[in-house]
């Protein structure tokens, strides 16, 4: 008897022991509230866009060698530039890193470089859970006309991200980006899953968030980490987010009230807060509410779209093939030929930037 208690006493004391471990590895690994101000302290005020190029139709599209188009990219990033934005939030797709590693990361820096002759920096998305499940390398499919984001893909695929067994690369691939670009000054943060429980994954999701964590902890980048809340059916996912986020971001495509109301929720954890995803003019989401709102807490505006192009952005969610332009855009803030969608939403950036 006298054995089993001490064995009893000594699991106890093991499994006591790897608890605090673990969360001293989590606490180690992230950055103070302290950290995270003072770094906020040196950036300007963050402003721009979730960025795509208008000639791509997805984020694979974008990365693939023959379909990177550098040259819309320095275009595009020009015109953001000319209204005062300096952020661009940045897709990237573990599928084009498995397909050509080397060559995706020589166009990672290249894009990097482009983006700092405008004065850009860039926050890169490295999952996420949106849109259509079955990404390949490869052509991909042209845009259906009228249909919001037809050829958007997640990364990982739904089979991928299914599939524990399979995970392995993902951390290889996690790991080698965030090694080659942990102290690469062009890179603002690195927002590590994008609206993690989307397409209906639910807390299916939670085990790859926690491992993305994980990974990155591993390298810990000398740039912030974050994952951003954006919905409040599962209370446990955004509590994992914001609790293990160096830097808090949030989307929201709602009114003003809404958007007051998750700046005050958010706030109560003190540290900077970033909205990484906003702006949809039908949905009662604008420049012209939101901005003086965002620019008047200090609080990063990272509005969703640049260039109306082949994601079909323009239109709103749910919008059916066929549907004629609408009234007034969904997203986006310039036509494919530099020249804005509304002239005075640009010159209320450029005011509010100090462009103007």
């Amino acid at each position: 008897m006298e054995k089993i208690k001490l064995r009893m006493k000594r699991i106890f004391l093991f499994a006591i022991t790897f608890l605090f471990l673990s969360t001293s590895f989590a606490q180690k690994k992230m950055w103070t509230a302290k950290q995270a101000n003072d770094w906020y302290s040196k950036q300007s005020w963050l402003v721009g866009a979730d960025f795509l190029p208008s000639t791509v139709i997805n984020q694979l599209e974008m990365w693939q060698a023959e379909t990177y188009d550098a040259a819309t990219i320095d275009k595009e990033l020009g015109w953001a530039a000319s209204i005062g934005m300096n952020v661009m939030r940045v897709y990237l797709h573990d599928l084009a890193w498995k397909a050509d590693a080397s060559g995706f990361k020589k166009r990672m820096k290249d894009f990097l470089s482009i983006a700092s002759k405008h004065k850009i920096k860039i926050l890169f998305c490295i999952f996420d859970d949106c849109w259509n499940p079955d990404a390949k390398i490869g052509k991909q499919p042209e845009p259906k006309p009228g249909v919001h984001n037809s050829g958007w893909v997640r990364s990982p695929n739904q089979a991928t991200h299914d599939d524990t067994a399979q995970w392995k690369y993902l951390e290889d691939y996690v790991k080698d980006i965030l090694t080659t670009f942990k102290n690469d000054k062009r890179i603002l943060m690195w927002d590590l899953y994008n609206e993690p429980a989307n397409s209906d994954y639910g807390m299916t999701s939670m085990p790859l968030l926690k491992k993305v964590f994980e990974w990155a902890w591993a390298v810990r980048p000398s740039q912030p980490l974050t994952v951003g809340v954006w919905f409040m059916k599962y209370p446990e996912i955004n509590k994992y987010q914001l609790d293990h986020s160096d830097v808090i971001t949030y989307h929201n495509y709602e009114d003003t009230v809404s958007m007051k109301k998750a700046i005050d929720s958010l706030r109560k954890w003190g540290r900077p807060i970033i909205c990484t995803e906003y702006m949809a003019r039908s949905n009662k989401s604008k420049f012209e509410t939101h901005l003086p709102i965002l620019k008047r807490y200090n609080i990063g505006a990272i509005n969703w779209g640049l260039v109306s192009g082949r994601s079909n952005t323009i239109f709103p969610w749910g919008s059916k093939e066929g549907s004629p332009e609408p009234n007034p855009w969904f997203h986006d803030v310039f036509r494919k030929d530099g020249t804005p969608y509304d002239l005075k939403e640009v010159e209320l950036i450029k005011k509010l930037t100090g462009k103007k």
